[in-house]
């Protein structure tokens, strides 16, 4: 059977506190497993997983120990506008801030200290095509 259990993504990090500080302050992720080579956070109700684990960690390929492009992370809030105060405050690195755009979603752009591009994103209420 091709059924799935379970999806973690995991991001190679060169500094993991700052990674899972970055995480915790914008999410509702709790630290389930803290180490000096690998952070596993997951959120309050235990439905979503967060990986972090150490760039150069002997499990993570030579070819693979590079800031990874052609990918960002999603995260779908209820407001995307209060997560766009927390990182002003926090002053984390905001590429766009909060705009609708044209498929009903008001989007966020940040950037995590790993340099992967974060959307965040909340629906736009009553938005039709």
């Amino acid at each position: 059977m091709k059924r799935i259990n379970r999806i973690i993504t995991n991001i190679c990090s060169d500094n993991l506190v700052e990674s899972r500080d970055f995480y915790t302050k914008l999410f509702d992720f709790n630290v389930d497993y803290d180490s000096d080579w690998f952070v596993h956070l997951i959120s309050e109700d235990k439905k979503f997983e967060l990986g972090i684990i150490s760039r150069t960690n002997e499990i993570v390929p030579k070819g693979f120990q590079n800031n990874a492009q052609g990918f960002y992370v999603t995260f779908v809030v209820d407001n995307v506008d209060e997560i766009f105060k927390i990182a002003e405050l926090q002053e984390f690195e905001i590429i766009d801030k909060p705009t609708d755009t044209f498929y009903g979603q008001r989007r966020l752009l940040l950037k995590d200290p790993n340099g992967t591009l974060v959307d965040v994103s909340s629906p736009i209420q009553n938005f039709e095509f």
